[in-house]
């Protein structure tokens, strides 16, 4: 997942994870993140995901995005990225991830294992008989 922290404007200090992509930036209602603040236009930028490439951040032609102080159109987003939209800085990272229960799998696997060793063991037993 993506997280950016909000380190500048109404929202600063508050942190938002991303879950769907693509999703936009923006002062429009509709946009994933919406901002209020100086120099953010409706759909000022979106982030997407392409398995190609990573994480892309692309700025409306109209908007001025800077990423690490660059103004830019288009660029592929790293860990510790700060992006400028508007009035408002974030920084973007990668969340932490979380691993999926496995205690299902595990206990049918020994569950399996145990059956295996039964079923051998009934074979050994009617071949030795």
């Amino acid at each position: 997942m993506v997280q950016l922290h909000i380190l500048s404007g109404k929202k600063a200090g508050s942190p938002w994870v991303a879950r769907r992509f693509p999703f936009w930036i923006g002062r429009s209602p509709g946009s994933a993140l919406a901002l209020d603040d100086a120099g953010v236009w409706d759909e000022h930028a979106e982030i997407s995901v392409r398995p190609e490439e990573g994480v892309v951040l692309k700025s409306s032609v109209e908007a001025s995005t800077l990423l690490n102080g660059d103004r830019i159109q288009q660029a592929i987003l790293r860990n510790g990225d700060l992006i400028e939209i508007g009035s408002v800085k974030m920084r973007f990272s990668l969340s932490a991830t979380q691993q999926s229960g496995l205690r299902v799998r595990e206990v049918t696997t020994w569950i399996a294992l145990a059956m295996i060793c039964l079923g051998q063991v009934a074979l050994i037993y009617w071949l030795a008989s």
